[in-house]
């Protein structure tokens, strides 16, 4: 039996390779973009159900025949008589409508119920992980976690549903009218006015679920949000003695998608009520045309029996398919909430015939940038600056002055509005950015670990390296003596223990020297360090400045930093003010030249920049 299942579950691959594309925007678009690969199997599932319905039509009209042979058959002789109808009805049923029904949950629970929503996650993930910096800024990370995995059964449900369920009612319902109509005309009239009925509930229920349902998706997903984000940020609430304002905060939300809970409920209230009264009728109305027109002669006791036993069997039918529509539309709503976050496009892309950067020499050319995070005002305005191959700056400004935007523009991270930035020159924006970054070693101030192991963490800057390469990174990071004595909850040790989410489990100090370490096994001819050892005191950062320096050897190097002592030895220190450059020279030139850089240098203590200096009221989006 498990091999039969493995090779229905192996009918559909959940991990295709193919390029993500931007989904389309639009709800029917949308499910067909991630149906993709499927529809085979979609259509086999649809003749199956109609199949089964058809069948179970057939049986209902051979009941009655049944009936009317039992009120006139010669018992001696019944079998012999209708031997062969009662051979083939009996294998319809006990093999017929079995195995038909058995393919039937093969292909929707072993082929499409696991597979297809994994498929539509894998594709959307891919999607996302290739969306711009600035979309990520914008959003909840747990918010677009959950439109991931919301999207991917809202689609799954809706397409299953009408394949499935909706191909099954109407043949089923249309196959009960016809054998109605072929047995009586007089009773197929009480049919057709509760299917007209029906609808005309569906009509005017559904589009407000609908709407509801929409609702609600987007209420969940902004309450998973705010429940996210306080679990995602829980030192700073504990620190700030806030738990009972997470707790309003999050209530609040609860509250919203509760107003949409009980708006929801009352409509199936009103519609299953209404349903019951049709269905009544429904009976009624079969009951007493079938007495008048047995009596008049026109319908036999088996016709009245297919009558009523229809009518049983719609009653329960008509309920399961309105919660089945009711489902569909919730997921509907679902799908459409989804798709307007998983179809916004991609801002920085990739050209079509975008090639590989090869770096020869590591030469950096901002020529004449303008850059403004699409505010009317510019954050950067024709920004000229070269650096050689090998050489060593630093960057120097106030907060807000452009410094981490010029890191950005050069990773990418965004796309300039006007001129060029080359490597070795190469305009970044006719490369890929995969390999672009792959060319650039970065340290941040605010590093962000990944919550697996620490050799995980450290092997994340170059994936095939080996154990050796990991451990002699981390001692060059001067972190190996204390990755050692880690221990997680789970018992793991060293190398093999998780850091947590962020890398909460470690100090900020532990995390920039893990982050270090990472810089090291990536080994990229281009290195950024931005504030990279502002997070370590000043015995480990000198413990580790010689092993900083021993990186940028043979590299070309941008650092940005407040605390001016540690750049204070690279070859160039550029000056910029208000996203221009307004200084360069080495330290010992600007130091005495009365600019900005004189300045900030004696206005120093300990070689940290006062607050005043760090330009508080500026603009932080710029940095």
């Amino acid at each position: 039996m498990n091999i039969l299942f493995n090779w229905f579950e192996k009918r559909v691959d959940p991990f295709p390779q193919d390029t993500p594309q931007q989904p389309p925007d639009r709800l029917l678009a949308f499910c067909l973009h991630y149906t993709q690969g499927i529809w085979r199997w979609l259509i086999l599932i649809s003749i199956l159900t109609s199949l089964i319905a058809v069948l179970q039509v057939v049986i209902f009209g051979f009941l009655g025949e049944v009936v009317d042979w039992l009120a006139t058959a010669n018992r001696e002789t019944f079998f012999q008589d209708e031997f062969w109808s009662l051979f083939w009805m009996g294998a319809v049923v006990l093999v017929f409508l079995p195995a038909l029904g058995a393919l039937n949950i093969m292909l929707l629970h072993q082929t499409i119920f696991g597979n297809f929503p994994m498929r539509i996650r894998w594709r959307a993930h891919r999607y996302m992980l290739g969306q711009s910096y600035g979309f990520y800024q914008d959003e909840f990370a747990g918010r677009v976690a959950t439109k991931v995995m919301q999207t991917a059964l809202g689609v799954r449900e809706t397409v299953a549903k009408i394949i499935d369920v909706f191909v099954y009612v109407v043949v089923y319902f249309g196959g009960a009218l016809i054998l109605v109509g072929s047995l009586d005309m007089a009773l197929m009239l009480p049919f057709i006015g509760w299917v007209c009925f029906y609808i005309a509930l569906l009509a005017y229920f559904l589009p407000k679920m609908r709407h509801i349902s929409e609702l609600q998706s987007n209420a969940r997903s902004t309450m998973t949000g705010r429940i996210v984000d306080s679990y995602t940020n829980i030192l700073t609430v504990k620190l700030f003695a806030h738990s009972s304002g997470e707790q309003d905060y999050a209530k609040a939300s609860m509250n919203e998608f509760l107003n949409t809970v009980h708006p929801q409920m009352r409509l199936a209230s009103k519609l299953n009520m209404s349903l019951d009264i049709a269905n009544a009728f429904l009976l009624f109305s079969v009951g007493a045309v079938g007495l008048l027109s047995w009596q008049a002669g026109n319908a036999t006791v088996g016709t009245i029996a297919v009558g009523v036993g229809l009518v049983m069997r719609l009653e329960g039918l008509s309920h399961w398919f309105m919660w089945e529509l009711a489902g569909l539309f919730e997921n509907i709503g679902m799908a459409e909430d989804g798709m307007k976050m998983l179809s916004k496009p991609v801002v920085v892309n990739d050209k079509a015939n975008a090639k590989a950067l090869t770096v020869t020499g590591g030469a950096i050319d901002f020529d004449k940038i303008k850059f403004n995070y699409g505010k009317d005002g510019g954050v950067i305005e024709e920004l000229s600056l070269s650096v050689a191959p090998g050489e060593k700056i630093g960057l120097v400004g106030r907060s807000g002055a452009g410094k981490s935007t010029l890191m950005n523009v050069l990773l990418r991270l965004y796309d300039i509005e006007g001129g060029e930035v080359r490597i070795d020159g190469q305009n970044i924006a006719d490369v890929s950015q995969e390999s672009l970054r792959e060319q650039i070693g970065v340290v941040t101030q605010d590093t962000s670990l990944l919550h697996r192991s620490i050799r995980d963490n450290i092997a994340y800057g170059r994936p095939d390296a080996s154990e050796e390469d990991i451990i002699q990174a981390a001692k060059r990071a001067n972190a190996h003596d204390y990755i050692l004595d880690l221990v997680d909850l789970q018992g793991r040790t060293g190398y093999d223990a998780h850091v947590g989410e962020r890398g909460v489990k470690l100090s900020g100090g532990q995390r920039q020297r893990i982050a270090i370490a990472r810089v090291f096994v990536k080994n990229a001819p281009i290195l950024v360090l931005d504030e990279a050892t502002s997070a370590l005191d000043s015995e480990v950062e000198s413990a580790i400045q010689e092993s900083l320096n021993a990186l940028m050897e043979g590299k070309t190097v941008i650092a940005i930093a407040h605390r001016l002592s540690t750049i204070a030895s690279l070859d160039r220190l550029v000056v910029l003010d208000q996203g221009a450059v307004i200084e360069e020279g080495s330290h010992e030139y600007l130091s005495t030249a009365n600019g900005l850089y004189s300045q900030l240098w004696a206005r120093q203590s300990g070689g940290f920049l006062g607050l005043d200096d760090l330009g508080l009221d500026d603009d932080v989006e710029a940095e």
